[in-house]
């Protein structure tokens, strides 16, 4: 689906900087009451309310007025948390990895370059992968583009019931490289790193000589007028560009293009960074990764190591914890796995405090939308979450999942297939 297809729907939206947050009609207001709430701006706060108008918090603590008009949600001996962000999903852009049809992450590009492909506008928002992960307390992801050299840019969506121009947060939010050579055309890993120095110097004279350029009174660049557009954001440090990459040798190199290109890297995968933490300690950058795999996937991962995020984040690293089970598990089919990275990632040697942060306020802080989202303090985006206990033991449920102040009514197909067959044999008249 291309952008002018819901153009006229930004009406109802806000849109500034890149920025697009639609409010929701159905939001009220809301007071969670009596639960531990961890705001993730301070310590947690026993028997809190939450309160919550018009899909903003408006505040939190242990002494609040609560509204006459408000509905309660008693969160009597249960948690009370900021909803979760998985940075590192294609949810609602695949839906059968098998299916070429049901494949929207990747574009095709020129020579593996497709910088200038919005991925968002392909999101399909009747996703069946949107519910069950939403259910599962997942109430913003980062959606990201696949393939080649520069895969495209990526956007933060909101997991609420509606058309594409209501979910998106930011768009763009990040630009997306994968230091894969095959997919990029090219023989060499040097070679990689040569051609993305070379779109990112042409990038940043292009953003100087525009109108030359339109005169044709420039050198040839390395790619496309589109391409050079999206990446003047990078090359002015005002979007990061998120590296897919797992070898050690290869983030190392990553960040050596960051310091020599003057650009914001982030690091996703990141399977070997463990190894480098140091380095990436001292660039200031961050590491989007997972604590479920040990087991070697190639040649660019064979140091993999589940104490990773705990020895990343001991060095000083800020770290996202994503699924890091393969895109076709993780990034879309099972989104909702996140709870058990952080779970996992705790377990081998990650603090409870540094886990919950690495699904909430860092991966908010790092993409640029800390200001909406990532803790519940008053003004934020009321993304809020009631569990039965810790989020991280495997038995704890979301009994409540508030998107933007609304509690989804939505059936998952999970829920749907448990009451068909919940009796046997199955009534085919329920959903």
């Amino acid at each position: 689906m291309q952008l002018s297809a819901f153009s006229s729907r930004l009406s109802a939206a806000v849109l500034t900087a890149g920025v697009i947050f639609s409010t929701n009609a159905e939001a009220q207001t809301v007071a969670i009451t009596g639960g531990k709430v961890y705001t993730m701006a301070g310590a947690p706060i026993d028997n809190a309310t939450v309160l919550i108008r018009d899909g903003r918090i408006v505040q939190v603590g242990a002494n609040v007025a609560i509204p006459a008009d408000a509905r309660r949600i008693d969160a009597s001996g249960k948690w009370v948390t900021p909803g979760l962000i998985n940075a590192g999903t294609q949810l609602g852009l695949i839906e059968v990895s098998q299916e070429q049809g049901t494949r929207d992450a990747a574009a095709r590009g020129k020579d593996g370059v497709a910088a200038a492909f919005n991925v968002w506008e392909g999101l399909n928002p009747a996703s069946v992968m949107i519910a069950p992960a939403r259910g599962e307390g997942i109430t913003t992801v980062m959606v990201a583009p696949q393939g080649g050299l520069l895969s495209g840019q990526a956007a933060v969506v909101d997991l609420v019931d509606g058309g594409v121009a209501e979910m998106l947060a930011r768009a763009p939010v990040a630009m997306v490289a994968q230091l894969d050579k095959g997919s990029a055309n090219l023989n060499a890993r040097g070679e990689v790193f040569g051609r993305l120095r070379e779109i990112l110097e042409d990038a940043r004279s292009y953003s100087t000589r525009r109108a030359d350029f339109e005169r044709s009174a420039t050198r040839e660049f390395a790619v496309g007028r589109t391409d050079l557009e999206a990446l003047i954001p990078v090359v002015e440090r005002r979007m990061p560009l998120v590296v897919v990459a797992d070898k050690a040798s290869d983030i190392e190199a990553a960040i050596k293009l960051g310091t020599d290109a003057n650009v914001r890297v982030i690091i996703a995968g990141g399977a070997e960074a463990w190894m480098v933490a140091a380095k990436l300690a001292t660039a200031r950058i961050a590491v989007m990764t997972g604590a479920m795999n040990n087991i070697p996937g190639g040649f660019s991962n064979l140091a993999s190591y589940q104490e990773n995020a705990a020895l990343l984040r001991r060095a000083g690293v800020d770290v996202i914890l994503i699924n890091d089970s393969g895109v076709s598990d993780g990034g879309n089919f099972n989104v909702r796995n996140i709870k058990q990275e952080a779970g996992n990632a705790i377990a081998y040697g990650m603090s409870w405090d540094d886990a919950m942060q690495a699904v909430t306020s860092v991966p908010a802080r790092v993409l640029g939308i800390a200001d909406r989202y990532g803790s519940l303090e008053a003004g934020k985006v009321a993304n809020v979450v009631v569990w039965s206990g810790d989020p991280f033991e495997f038995s704890t449920r979301a009994e409540h999942v508030l998107v933007r102040g609304v509690e989804s009514t939505a059936l998952s197909r999970q829920d749907m297939l448990m009451q068909r067959y919940k009796t046997l044999p199955p009534d085919y008249k329920k959903p």
